[in-house]
């Protein structure tokens, strides 16, 4: 079955929302001609003009709203700064009304969530957008259940998904909803991109996330990154900071809102998933992070991320 995929464009979207997923599903028909089969996807982009001038100042042809088939499979609304001019595009927002009301599932991308929750489609469901835009989304949007850490959310038929590149994961996500998780990642060996992030793994990095606007402990993780193997002790990380250790606990959680053994833990285990991400044992994974035993990593992986260390190595070694 053809499934035909409308992304929306309009002045100022971002250009990696359109052609993120626009690539994805080129590559997945790349794929299936490779071993003779039928292509699974008619990608178009759409808009109210023939020609686009994205965020990043290259213009892109597209079809126009007006010349659309009366059925289609996906509806995808990228984002950007653009997006805001559309929110108030009363034309745009009732074809997003419709067109989803047709879609077997419509989704955005980054801000595209505001396209979306403003067409009234997010009311009431849990979505995501980029985590810069989040405390802006919630105020604006409060009947909206919003999430800001997941890369991808599926909530019914709405998905919605974080910044930018995240377009590219939720993509992937309808490739293997579709076709099964060997296309899937078949296409993101193809792409290069860094293998096939599950939705619910975090936007950002643990260091990201443990970073002040001051800087203050940017020292201190780069060092923790580089000794991961060993104990490191809360006297071990004062000392690292040239403070007390009593001053140092109390600053580290003012400064990043988490405890140090709370840090510890989550860049330990950011480590982890991306060394078992490449075909690390576990064994290995578990003494090159410092978790020691096993046991020890496998009940904290359980804890972060609802899957055994086992079971999410052999997701990507399939």
């Amino acid at each position: 079955m053809l499934r035909r995929i409308e992304i929306l464009s309009y002045p100022q979207v971002q250009l990696l929302d359109v052609a993120g997923p626009l690539q994805v599903f080129a590559s997945a028909n790349d794929q299936l001609r490779a071993i003779g089969a039928a292509p699974a996807y008619d990608a178009v982009v759409v808009g109210k003009v023939e020609e686009v001038t994205t965020s990043s100042g290259l213009s892109i042809n597209v079809q126009p709203l007006k010349d659309m088939p009366p059925t289609m499979d996906t509806l995808i609304v990228p984002g950007g700064w653009g997006v805001y001019e559309a929110c108030e595009d009363e034309t745009l927002l009732a074809w997003v009304k419709d067109r989803a009301a047709t879609a077997r599932r419509t989704a955005s991308v980054c801000s595209g969530a505001f396209l979306l929750a403003t067409a009234g489609l997010l009311d009431g469901k849990r979505a995501v957008t980029h985590w810069h835009r989040c405390r802006e989304f919630k105020e604006k949007f409060p009947l909206v259940r919003l999430e800001p850490d997941p890369i991808f959310i599926r909530d019914g038929d709405i998905w919605t998904s974080a910044g930018v590149t995240a377009g590219i994961d939720l993509a992937l996500a309808f490739v293997e909803a579709d076709l099964g998780y060997e296309a899937a990642l078949s296409v993101a060996r193809q792409l290069v991109v860094f293998l096939k992030r599950p939705g619910g793994q975090s936007q950002f990095s643990a260091a990201l996330t443990l970073q002040d606007n001051s800087g203050r402990f940017a020292h201190l993780h780069a060092w923790i990154m580089e000794n991961l193997q060993k104990p490191l002790t809360l006297a071990d990380l004062a000392d690292q900071c040239a403070m007390s250790v009593r001053s140092f606990s109390r600053h580290y959680r003012l400064s990043t809102g988490s405890t140090p053994a709370q840090a510890i833990e989550e860049l330990r285990l950011e480590t982890a998933r991306r060394l078992l991400e490449q075909g690390t044992q576990v064994n290995t994974t578990a003494r090159r992070c410092g978790f020691g035993a096993e046991e020890t990593m496998r009940r904290a992986f359980q804890r972060r991320f609802a899957v055994s260390p086992r079971a999410y190595r052999e997701r990507f070694l399939a």
